[in-house]
């Protein structure tokens, strides 16, 4: 049987092992199946790989998707450039448990693009935008707007070298920025009453914003930017395209 999974912790969620087992019973694959596996410290992935010797591959969630980089054998040259992975491609070449390769993938950069694509139709339309978080995800979804010549800023909740805090988030800064990006889990299920503590009044309908949280559909970040007239997107599509994305990765390349 081959296996297949998803890394993180904690894991609130289901989606990656359903969208799988019901691809997998479309396909006719009875034989292979996908689980979570919420590990508490990166360094299980050597258990869980010595005790699943039939795993051909995994996804990587929060907040594992820079840690696991120091696990790998090869590296995506995306992926290396963003510095975050949330896909791995398993190769065995030998009986033995354990040696095996690991490949490391960034599928989130694919799922954003054509996501953020269909969302605003023409990306050049958007010159500024703000970036809500600096993990894993974030490091994506800017990859994507730098490639596409966005400007961007990036908030976190204390201010850096490289990003600002929310204190220093002006109306200036808001009016200027034609999207506006959540990369945090402020707002996913089961904590769908947390806020970001963003000067929402200054979000009006000339503003694309995009959380990647899908978990409740429409999250409080959404839902306030949707009563100021924003044009809102979950994260529900790039979710779907970048596990389609692993699918061509695990089995294809």
């Amino acid at each position: 049987m081959d296996q297949f999974g998803l890394i993180g912790y904690p894991l609130r969620n289901n989606f990656s092992k359903d969208f799988f087992t019901k691809k997998f019973n479309e396909l006719g694959l009875i034989e292979y199946s996908y689980r979570n596996f919420p590990l508490p410290d990166i360094e299980l992935v050597k258990d869980m790989l010595l005790f699943h010797p039939t795993i051909k591959g995994f996804n990587v969630t929060i907040p594992f998707k820079q840690e696991i980089l120091k696990m790998l054998h090869e590296i995506d040259i995306s992926a290396l450039e963003i510095g975050a992975v949330n896909c791995v491609k398993v190769i065995r070449e030998s009986a033995n448990l354990d040696e095996y390769k690991l490949i490391g993938y960034n599928t989130d950069v694919y799922g954003f693009e054509v996501s953020l694509i269909n969302f605003v139709k023409d990306i050049s339309k958007i010159k500024n935008a703000i970036v809500i978080g600096n993990g894993g995800a974030a490091k994506a979804i800017k990859y994507v707007l730098q490639k596409h010549g966005v400007r961007m800023i990036t908030l976190t909740r204390q201010a850096t070298e490289d990003c600002i805090g929310y204190e220093d988030l002006s109306r200036d800064i808001i009016e200027s920025s034609q999207l506006i990006v959540n990369c945090t889990p402020v707002g996913m299920f089961p904590d769908v009453k947390d806020l970001l503590p963003l000067p929402f009044d200054f979000i009006n309908d000339s503003h694309y914003c995009y959380d990647l949280i899908y978990l409740p559909e429409e999250p409080s970040f959404l839902n306030e930017a949707k009563m100021r007239g924003a044009s809102i997107k979950n994260g529900l599509e790039m979710l779907h395209l970048q596990a389609e994305k692993s699918w061509e990765i695990w089995t294809l390349i």
